[in-house]
C-alpha cells in the first residue's frame, strides 16, 4: 500500500539520521511557536549594563467555545477565555521597527520560540518565567504609533 507523498517526506524528516561528534548525539528537534493576537501594552525597551537589548510587550490570545447540552446548535453560552503571551524581540532591525511602530490594540502574528526562565523579584523570591522569542512579527492592523 503506497502511502501520500507528504507522509513520506514527514517520516524521512523524522528518521533523519543523528550526527554524532564525540560522545554527543546531535538529533533535529523544533521549538516553534505561532500566534495570532492583539498587544496588551505599549511596547518597553530593556537592556542590561548596556548589552543585550531587547523589545518587550503583551499579546493576547482568545478562545471562544459554546457550553450547553447541544454545542451544534445555536443555543448555549459562549464562554471565552484569553491567555496572555510575553513576547521578547532581541533580533536588532525587529526590535527595534516593533518598539517604533507597535501600540496597544495593535493586531500581530508573531513567530518565534518558547524560552523558559528564572529570575529575581524585588522580594528576592525566585520566579519563572515562559517568553515567547519572536523572530518575526507581522503588522496585522492600521493601529500603529506615528514613527518617532
Amino acid at each position: 500500500m503506497l502511502r501520500p507523498a507528504p507522509w513520506r517526506v514527514f517520516r524521512q524528516f523524522v528518521r533523519h539520521e543523528s550526527d554524532t561528534v564525540g560522545s554527543l548525539v546531535l538529533e533535529r528537534s523544533m521549538n516553534r511557536v505561532q500566534l495570532l493576537g492583539r498587544v496588551g501594552q505599549d511596547p518597553i525597551m530593556r537592556q542590561v549594563d548596556g548589552k543585550n537589548p531587547v523589545t518587550i510587550f503583551s499579546l493576547a490570545t482568545n478562545e471562544m467555545w459554546r457550553t450547553g447540552e447541544n454545542e451544534e446548535a445555536q443555543g448555549g453560552d459562549i464562554s471565552q477565555k484569553t491567555t496572555w503571551h510575553r513576547i521578547s524581540v532581541f533580533r536588532p532591525g525587529l526590535r527595534d521597527v516593533t518598539y517604533q511602530y507597535v501600540k496597544k490594540g495593535s493586531r500581530l502574528y508573531v513567530e518565534g520560540k518558547l524560552d523558559y526562565g528564572e529570575y529575581t523579584d524585588k522580594n528576592n523570591v525566585r520566579r519563572q518565567a515562559t517568553t515567547i522569542v519572536a523572530d518575526n512579527v507581522i503588522f496585522l492592523s492600521d493601529n500603529v504609533k506615528e514613527k518617532v
